[in-house]
């Protein structure tokens, strides 16, 4: 896995040639127990490497659209589940073994959940760890240095997508870790701001 700004967070990717885009999973480690967001598969040296790192206690889907490969290393790891309350009924999430729903305001592992609204599918979440928050969907890095929102015609609701994303601002991040896309380590809020 690749270091991140901080050293306790790492990520994986796999390019989606359809968009252009690396689809990433968060590595956050943690003495409490490592927590996953939005894991991708791991090839072998990544599995080595969280290995190395003392496995996985939970991984933590930002998303009904991010279930990916959770099911599969949630066996490899013997860890728990989190997802979105409010996504609890999306057929993705239909068979996947959830210990636990995650909704609004929430601390989760020493994490703050947060809720999104106007994405793709209604229950989305962020989570504020300190300085860095770590998205779903709705906020990607189609370039990198920027941040951008998902694109329209996937929005339930623009709107209220710009609420979020300025929620998020609000909260004066230095780091925002997507996704979808490119991360952003310096002037994260700034780059929130930019979104329109």
């Amino acid at each position: 896995m690749k270091s991140l700004h901080r050293s306790d967070l790492f990520a994986w990717s796999a390019f989606d040639e359809a968009r252009n885009v690396d689809f990433n999973g968060t590595f956050w480690a943690r003495d409490e127990g490592n927590v996953m967001f939005d894991p991708m598969p791991m090839g072998d040296h990544d599995l080595a490497h969280a290995h190395e790192l003392g496995g996985v206690s939970w991984i933590v889907l930002t998303n009904a659209d991010h279930v990916r490969e959770a099911a599969e290393l949630a066996i490899v790891f013997g860890a728990q589940i989190a997802a979105p309350s409010g996504d609890r009924e999306r057929p993705d999430l239909h068979g996947v073994p959830v210990s636990i729903w995650l909704d609004d305001d929430e601390l989760f592992e020493g994490a703050q959940v947060l809720r999104m609204h106007g994405s793709k599918t209604p229950g989305e979440l962020a989570f504020q760890l300190g300085d860095t928050v770590i998205c779903g969907d709705l906020v990607r890095g189609q370039r990198a240095g920027s941040l951008n929102l998902l694109p329209d015609p996937k929005l339930s609701d623009k709107a209220a997508a710009l609420a979020s994303v300025a929620k998020l601002a609000a909260l004066e991040p230095t780091a925002v870790v997507v996704g979808d896309g490119q991360s952003v380590f310096r002037d994260g809020a700034a780059r929130l701001r930019e979104i329109r």
